[in-house]
């Protein structure tokens, strides 16, 4: 829980410049590094953390979006010397509705563990060694 209430205070509080280095893991899928976790063990790790990150924000006494929880898991899964990325995307115009113009996610071994909504989404950010997009 801990982890959830420092991300959406540095969402908050703190410009993105300042913090935006913290996410992604040791490496992006389709870097040429060999990865420090098996694939099949990175998956299943990404997802039971995954599953903890969401019981937690359940608990909270007040919401959680999609960023805290992308930002709490990247933590997780770059202690755990996970491959992940953080991607931010955004929807495109004609297909924007109120309050969801923008949205984060987590991949790691190329599927998404956390944050999964149906698209059609615009990549603006995604967070390791590939950078901005």
């Amino acid at each position: 829980m801990a982890w959830l209430v420092l991300a959406r205070l540095l969402v908050l509080a703190v410009p993105f410049s300042r913090w935006r280095l913290s996410l992604g893991g040791v490496e992006c899928p389709g870097d040429t590094a060999e990865p420090l976790v098996g694939r099949d063990d990175a998956q299943r790790m990404a997802s039971q953390l995954a599953g903890h990150v969401e019981r937690a924000a359940w608990r909270l006494p007040f919401a959680i979006k999609c960023l805290p929880k992308a930002m709490a898991l990247s933590w997780m899964l770059r202690r755990a010397a996970v491959q992940h990325c953080v991607v931010i995307a955004a929807r495109p115009m004609k297909r924007r509705e109120p309050g969801d113009a923008l949205h984060a996610w987590v991949e790691v071994s190329g599927k998404i563990v956390i944050g999964d909504l149906p698209g059609p989404w615009h990549e603006i950010y995604r967070a390791g060694r590939q950078g901005v997009v």
